[in-house]
């Protein structure tokens, strides 16, 4: 007889043994990976500029690594994948193709070879690694290249200049401060304003005698003219109207130079005489060193050093007071006309050489050093300094009748302008210092923007793009 207290059901042979649980705790069993779905799903909101915590040692979803082993993450609740990370995708291809490699392999870190991360590590792009970073989205330059400044091939104007000289050891070109262009052309000078474009002819020297210099004072109302005959004449351009005429050389005038109170003025009698128009006394004193003709002239920006260059190859400076050269520099091997003090370094003079030499050097003449050298390949007739940059301009004979604009230190060329049939003698710069004026044996000067504006500067010189056309000068 069967025992009234056994069951009547036989459990089957695979099941096992039940645990001894309460009733709350008998529920079905729920998977691992559910779990962990939830429990990541439950973070929605995630900073895109810190790292992510999942909670406890649950790994992260978004950091990750399912594909190391060939393993999809799993669906969302509605079957559709992750929305931050299929956007991120769609983003990344839409802006740097569908080729976009992985953040590993633009950072240069290798990924772990763990299939589950603790962290999602925001994306940082290779700037952030800098100890200068900033916030600024990938691919923004910190310093973005400056474009090079454009010069005009093309000059703004032209006059026609009748009769000037085809000369190398002249110079018959200046531009004051008031902005009055004065040029000598045969025995006569003429001015030309810059802002009404008048036209006034200062002098006439007669047939025995011709303009071989011309100079502005500082103040721009006084205009010198040293002539063929050794003469040196003073005009007040505002009356048109010679104040005084002073004598001392044997031979021509080719080079003047204003100082603080002195008006310097070389010859071809190889002499330089120091003129001080306050004195009665044609010259104060007279400074000899040359073998030849002395073409260039200039004083420093302080006025405390003179510059003298001559048919004899040689550069010299000179002081205030010293009647012997100073400094003495033998390095050209031909005829010193270019001369041109740095506006921005005390003590910086450039120099350049004739036919024969081809070079611009550069001196420093407060450690009697000198600093460089570079060949032009043609003939230096001029050169000038921007007082707004550090750049200068020269101006070329044979064989190529350019001009070239450089940046300094490098002497890199900025622009190389043409235009000139003959050798481009003469050169000066507005008082802007924004343009400068060239003429040549063509009987034409030209006028080019070749230097930009000071940083101060917020409006447009009268001298400039406003002036077009061809007209004469006389």
């Amino acid at each position: 007889m069967e025992d009234p207290t056994a069951s009547n059901v036989t459990p089957p042979a695979n099941s096992s043994p039940q645990l001894n649980l309460s009733p709350s705790m008998n529920t079905p069993t729920v998977s691992l990976e559910s779990r962990i779905n939830r429990l990541i799903n439950a973070n929605q909101s995630q900073s895109p500029s810190r790292s992510i915590y999942s909670d406890r040692f649950i790994p992260s979803r978004s950091g990750s690594n399912f594909a190391l082993f060939d393993l999809a993450p799993s669906p969302g609740k509605d079957g559709k994948e992750d929305g931050a990370g299929s956007y991120a995708t769609l983003l990344r291809a839409a802006m740097f193709g569908p080729e976009t490699p992985e953040k590993r392999d633009i950072t240069g870190f290798s990924s772990s070879r763990n299939i589950f991360r603790f962290k999602t590590e925001t994306n940082r792009s290779l700037n952030s690694f800098s100890p200068f970073a900033s916030d600024e989205a990938p691919g923004v330059s910190h310093s973005p290249i400056k474009a090079p400044r454009k010069v005009s091939r093309s000059p703004y104007k032209v006059l026609d200049a009748p009769a000037l000289q085809d000369d190398f050891y002249l110079n018959l070109v200046d531009w004051s401060a008031q902005n009055v262009l004065a040029v000598g052309l045969g025995n006569c000078v003429y001015l030309w304003n810059a802002c009404s474009s008048k036209v006034t002819k200062l002098c006439d020297l007669g047939t025995d005698d011709s303009v071989c210099s011309v100079g502005w004072a500082f103040r721009g109302t006084h205009l010198a003219v040293g002539t063929s005959t050794g003469k040196v004449q003073i005009w007040d351009a505002s009356r048109c109207k010679r104040t005084r005429t002073m004598e001392g050389h044997r031979l021509r005038v080719g080079a003047l130079a204003w100082g603080s109170s002195v008006l310097s003025s070389g010859s071809r009698d190889k002499s330089i005489l120091q003129r001080d128009i306050r004195c009665q006394e044609d010259h104060v004193s007279k400074l000899a060193g040359h073998k030849s003709e002395v073409c260039g002239l200039k004083w420093s920006y302080d006025n405390r050093e003179l510059a003298s260059g001559g048919n004899d190859n040689r550069l010299f400076v000179w002081n205030q007071h010293s009647t012997q050269p100073v400094l003495k520099y033998s390095e050209h091997t031909a005829a010193v006309k270019a001369i041109a003090w740095s506006p921005h370094v005390h003590g910086l003079l450039a120099s350049g050489g004739g036919t024969a030499d081809r070079c611009i050097r550069f001196w420093n003449t407060t450690t009697n050093t000198h600093l460089s050298s570079i060949d032009t390949c043609s003939q230096v007739c001029n050169l000038a300094w921007s007082k707004n940059v550090n750049e200068l301009v020269s101006t070329h004979g044979y064989s190529q009748n350019q001009i070239i604009v450089w940046k300094y230190p490098t002497m890199s060329k900025i622009a190389t302008l043409t235009g000139h049939t003959y050798r481009v003698l003469y050169l000066a710069v507005s008082p802007d210092g924004q343009t400068i004026v060239t003429g040549a044996g063509d009987e034409t000067l030209r006028f080019w923007n070749v230097f930009p504006s000071p940083k101060s500067q917020n409006t447009d010189s009268e001298i400039g793009s406003s002036f077009f056309g061809r007209t004469t000068i006389r």
